[in-house]
């Protein structure tokens, strides 16, 4: 489980190391970056902080509070806002033209320099121009003059990989809920079912220590005692997830026991439990269902029955195995009961 949730982040780091050499390979063309000098430090560390924030604000702000909640409206204002910020700023454009200033020199000549100038206008002499004629405006003077389509070509990227990204959480959210739906819909059948086991198993329990009563009541103290231990423990621990496995080994010993007081000579049983049984947690009253059915349906009044129950504890695994001949008991209607049949 820790290899999956750190492959996410593995991902992210991977994803924008290389990202952020994608500038170092235009602003060295290929080469051994004897020009990256720390001038341009800044405006690089300014360009990748640009779209980590922009990525992260869209994936993790922009798609939850507006798209998923159906603000389609505020979210494409948002995303046109940005798209304005990225045009205006030119990340990329001007990352570019830190590291080569000879190129922005020769955008606009301008700006640097002590040689000499010449105004290419045409001399008004003296006399205000005439019409709508104004002198040619220097390139590199206006701020939209340039479109930066890399920037832009980025940010694009960048939208619809967090668009993406955030696509693939809601998928593995919905696939998240439909196995806890499903864990639920496991719930409600296993409570259903134990619903149906513990009055058949009770009936069953008093009919026996009623028999008991009747053949030897020296033994009967002990049997009430043993139908009070397993009355707890379906009562009070039925409800619960899970049990201690010792707990439901208890159970199965005393029901067992209770059992074994009227079993006559023509039935041969056989219980063992190998193992140990400390710091194992199960199911409340999952083994006790089939342990219940074998003596409810492997039993004959007339037969010779036997009723093989063995429990291996293991380090990671409990090996259960109840076998037990079926005789068919015909029974009237009205003494059915709700217990459930193999």
């Amino acid at each position: 489980m820790i290899r999956l949730k750190a492959s996410p982040l593995l991902l992210h780091i991977a994803a924008w190391l290389l990202f952020m050499s994608i500038p170092i390979l235009f602003m060295t063309q290929g080469e051994f970056p004897s020009n990256l000098k720390q001038p341009i430090f800044l405006p690089y560390l300014q360009f990748c902080g640009i779209y980590m924030a922009l990525f992260y604000l869209h994936a993790n702000w922009l798609i939850p509070r507006y798209f998923l909640k159906k603000k389609y409206l505020l979210y494409l204002g948002a995303l046109i806002l940005l798209l304005v910020a990225i045009y205006v700023v030119k990340p990329f454009d001007s990352l570019i033209k830190r590291n080569h200033p000879d190129q922005a020199m020769m955008q606009n000549p301008t700006s640097q320099g002590s040689g000499p100038r010449f105004n290419m206008a045409p001399p008004d002499h003296g006399f205000p121009p005439k019409g709508n004629h104004r002198p040619p405006e220097r390139f590199g003077e206006r701020p939209f003059a340039h479109f930066d389509i890399i920037s832009i070509f980025i940010f694009m990227m960048i939208i619809g990989l967090g668009s993406a990204m955030q696509s693939m959480r809601q998928s593995q959210l919905f696939e998240r809920r439909a196995l806890v739906a499903e864990a639920e819909k496991a719930s409600a059948e296993l409570s259903f079912l134990k619903a149906q086991i513990n009055p058949h198993f009770l009936y069953n329990t008093l009919n026996n220590i009623y028999t008991l009563c009747l053949i030897d009541s020296s033994v009967a103290a002990e049997s009430i005692m043993k139908l009070s231990n397993i009355m707890r423990y379906v009562t009070d621990q039925s409800e619960a997830d899970f049990v201690p496995l010792q707990d439901e080994i208890d159970c199965i010993s005393d029901f067992i026991a209770l059992q074994k007081l009227r079993l006559g000579k023509k039935v041969t049983l056989i219980y063992t439990v190998k193992g140990e049984s400390i710091n194992h947690s199960i199911t409340p009253l999952i083994l006790m269902t089939f342990i219940e059915n074998a003596f409810k349906y492997g039993l004959s009044n007339h037969l010779e029955a036997i009723i093989n129950i063995h429990i291996h504890i293991e380090k990671f695994r409990v090996i259960f195995s109840s076998e037990n001949q079926i005789f068919d008991h015909k029974e009237p209607q009205a003494r059915k009961g709700i217990g459930i049949e193999n």
